[in-house]
């Protein structure tokens, strides 16, 4: 990225947020904290009214804003495919909210980029799994709630289903973030009635309601509580090398076994697994045992052994 570039980027990336540190735009832009304090003070010069105050970072003065920004075909082919996934991963509240973004962002885009998307519009496509928990309500609206409720710092009311013991209650909850796996939407936040955090699954709420209650308690942002939740459950890492030709095989079932990552090492797939179940890994990996072996751990290796002469005693 020429520098012309980097400090349109720069002023574009001030104006999304209310203050922007310094060591953001370094990191987002691979760029030397020396350079950044240049690009800011080429802004100024340029008569940008940036408001700067050391050690908290860098703000636009209020009012001010970039006139409409052209897209490249790159974002807008992002922004297209977004709004598939919005239209069939969340909750039409927030799909009609994308769409009414979307008509906007079209409207500055060049004429060769609104033909682009026309002609791809219809070779993108994302399926919807079709299960569905006990008592969801499908005209439910819960993530706009929920991300209202984030924001405001506003307790919920809901009601919700538990599979694990088939029980419905009723809840007060303090919202701490929501996240998309394995075809669902999750709500963690502090339970009033359990007094602890739990993950809540929103197919599984039948009614959602902002309380009106502001709650004080500061909680953890949702990566560090994954983090530490992560380090309570003791996950452990798991590194395995399997055969390029089963790889196809593994993508589903990989996600549930704590897949973290994967590179090609001496012709073969190594992937890093963080699993808490090392008893069920070993099962699972079984089945795929004359085309993958294990790199670590040596407990892993013990078990297959164990398991094996298990299964071939009781077929002699």
């Amino acid at each position: 990225m020429n520098r012309i570039d980097r400090i349109s980027a720069i002023l574009i990336h001030l104006q999304s947020r209310r203050v922007v540190k310094a060591g953001d735009i370094a990191d987002r832009f691979n760029i030397s904290l020396r350079t950044v304090y240049r690009d800011i003070k080429t802004l100024e010069e340029a008569g940008i009214p940036l408001i700067g105050e050391a050690g908290i970072g860098y703000s636009i003065m209020d009012g001010y804003r970039l006139p409409p920004v052209m897209f490249t075909r790159e974002e807008a082919t992002a922004f297209l495919t977004a709004e598939k996934l919005m239209e069939k991963l969340t909750d039409p509240s927030s799909d009609e909210n994308y769409k009414s973004a979307m008509f906007k962002i079209r409207s500055v885009l060049r004429m060769a980029e609104k033909d682009f998307l026309e002609n791809i519009d219809g070779h993108i496509e994302v399926v919807k799994s079709r299960r569905v928990a006990p008592g969801a309500r499908l005209d439910l609206n819960p993530l706009q709630i929920i991300l209202k409720g984030i924001g405001e710092r506003q307790v919920l009311s809901i009601h919700y289903f538990a599979a694990h013991n088939q029980q419905k209650s009723e809840r007060c909850i303090e919202p701490v973030g929501v996240f998309y796996l394995d075809n669902y939407w999750h709500l963690i936040a502090w339970c009033r009635l359990r007094e602890d955090y739990r993950d809540f699954r929103l197919d599984r709420i039948s009614n959602i309601s902002l309380t009106g209650e502001r709650f004080r308690t500061q909680h953890p942002n949702l990566s560090e509580y994954i983090e530490e939740s992560a380090r309570e459950k003791n996950l452990q890492t798991v590194t395995i090398r399997v055969e390029k030709q089963i790889v196809r095989y593994l993508n589903e079932q990989k996600y549930y076994n704590g897949f973290v990552s994967e590179k090609e090492v001496d012709g073969m797939v190594e992937m890093t697994f963080l699993t808490e179940f090392i008893e069920g890994f070993v099962r699972w990996i079984m089945m795929y045992g004359d085309m993958a072996e294990i790199v670590s751990p040596c407990e892993l290796k013990t078990k297959i052994r164990e398991l094996s002469t298990v299964i071939l005693e009781r077929n002699q």
